[in-house]
Formats: structure tokens, sequence, C-alpha cells
């Protein structure tokens, strides 16, 4: 490379290889997991998103508020990447196409529960540190957190039952 290359032309860039690690089936992580959703409009936008739902080998479920552009914009452009950071050395990014399942949630009228069918599995552990608790949060309202466990136990239910 020419010595007054830019970092931007020295940059690795391993997912341009066809031996970058991917993983053939989504691993398990702990419930309290928080994701990141990135979508593009077409400029990309990155979200938090609480609790995704492993619901199969290439299969996750999350919920949205309806009002969220995120959601505006993967009715848009369904090509989207999950960055998932969890307990247990969980470090991927999951990327696949979304779409809508439910415009509604049983019992959470203003969440559309989301189906992502991944098409790679980004394996991004690295051997020079494990990823312990992945992103963690403080829960500030009790209300939430019990609504958000009652999506959650739904989008289980949902997944259980395609399996």
């Amino acid at each position: 490379m020419a010595a007054g290359a830019s970092p931007a032309q020295r940059q690795d860039h391993s997912t341009d290889h066809a031996d970058h690690p991917v993983l053939d089936v989504l691993p398990q992580w702990p419930r309290e997991t928080i994701a990141v959703l990135v979508t593009t409009d077409p400029a990309p936008h990155a979200i938090p998103v609480s609790w995704p739902v492993r619901a199969g080998d290439r299969r996750i479920l999350l919920s949205l508020k309806f009002d969220r552009g995120s959601l505006a914009r993967l009715r848009e452009r369904p090509q989207v990447a999950l960055l998932i950071l969890g307990g247990g050395n969980v470090a991927l990014c999951a990327r696949g196409a979304a779409k809508v399942i439910a415009e509604q949630m049983p019992d959470a009228a203003d969440y559309a529960a989301v189906q992502i069918d991944v098409d790679t599995i980004d394996d991004h552990r690295q051997s020079a540190f494990e990823v312990d608790k992945g992103i963690q949060r403080t829960v500030l309202d009790s209300a939430e957190l019990q609504a958000l466990e009652g999506r959650v136990a739904t989008l289980r239910s949902w997944a259980d039952n395609q399996n």
C-alpha cells in the first residue's frame, strides 16, 4: 500500500473477504439484551431496541412503536442490520429483510411486531476481549418494563409456535 494512503484506505475491510467469520445459526442471548437496529433512507439510522427475540436459527422478532421512524424506513427499505452485543460473549450483526408481521400487538396496540429473516450473521467476537453483559440500562418506569415484558412474552409465544 502506498505510504500516503489514508486511514480509510489502510482499513481492513474484513466483511469484503470471503473468509470473514460468519455463523450458520443465531446463538442464544439473554432476554434483557439491548440491540441496535440499523435502517436506511438511504442514509443509515441506528436505534436501540429492547429485548429482541431469537425466533429460530435465522429469524428474529422485535417490537417497534408505531410512530418510530425506523418502522417507516424498514417498510420502504426492508434490508436491515441488527447489532447484538449480549451477555455470554454474543457479538454479531444479523443482516436480512424485515417485515411487519402484526400492525398492532395484542395488549399493545401502539406497537408493531417485526420479523427479521436473517441472510447473514457476521460473527464479531474477538480473541482480545469478550462481551460480558452487553448494553446495560436502568429501568426508570416499572409500568413500561411490565409492558415490555408482555410484548416479549407475546413474541416468544409466536416464535415457539412457528418452530
